[in-house]
């Protein structure tokens, strides 16, 4: 809300003061109530790698929280991610388990998810699972093209491994197998 204050030094006139009001965003919640809504949408597992919660996987960008309500925006992992729809639902549902009411859920495509994003607890958790991590930076368009050497096996750590299949589980996994263990394993790819 504008102050008589805001009016008064509005040169403009007091007319355009009303219409900057109306246009002005809802007060923002305090430090802490914006964190709590931050964790607790944190804490959502991502639907296909149960093993991560969104912000491991780094698609939880922004939570905002104001008098209107809590509006959360989440980059999915590619523009058809399957799990896209079970994400946004259970962001509803955890936020509104919390107490919170008129929850808006946002995707953004730009810029795009990368593997980049992905929190070092995250890796560590993926090969604490069975699945091995990205190897590398996913890096920058027209820069140098990293070298796959070899991925590293989740559970004996070997480098002796070969790629099965390109397409895991899930469209963001490729299929591999130990040649030490020879057990087989995702590896989630570098995007």
């Amino acid at each position: 809300m504008v102050s008589r204050t805001e009016a008064a030094r509005d040169d403009r006139g007091p007319g355009r003061a009303s219409a900057l009001a109306s246009r002005r965003r809802p007060e923002r919640a305090s430090a802490p109530e914006l964190q709590r809504a931050w964790e607790v949408a944190a804490a959502v597992a991502d639907p296909e790698v149960p093993v991560l919660t969104i912000e491991d996987l780094g698609v939880l960008r922004a939570v905002e929280v104001d008098a209107s309500g809590v509006r959360v925006t989440l980059t999915p992992t590619y523009s058809g991610c399957p799990a896209i729809d079970q994400m946004r639902d259970d962001v509803l549902l955890a936020l509104t388990a919390e107490g919170y009411r008129d929850i808006t859920v946002d995707f953004t495509l730009s810029p795009a998810w990368t593997t980049d994003w992905m929190s070092e607890a995250g890796k560590a958790k993926l090969e604490a699972y069975g699945i091995a991590p990205p190897t590398h930076r996913a890096g920058e368009r027209g820069g140098p093209i990293p070298v796959m050497l070899g991925v590293k096996c989740p559970r004996c750590q070997s480098l002796r491994t070969r790629e099965v299949s390109r397409f895991g589980s899930t469209a963001c996994k490729s299929h591999f197998e130990c040649l030490a263990c020879l057990e087989p394993f995702d590896h989630f790819k570098v995007h």
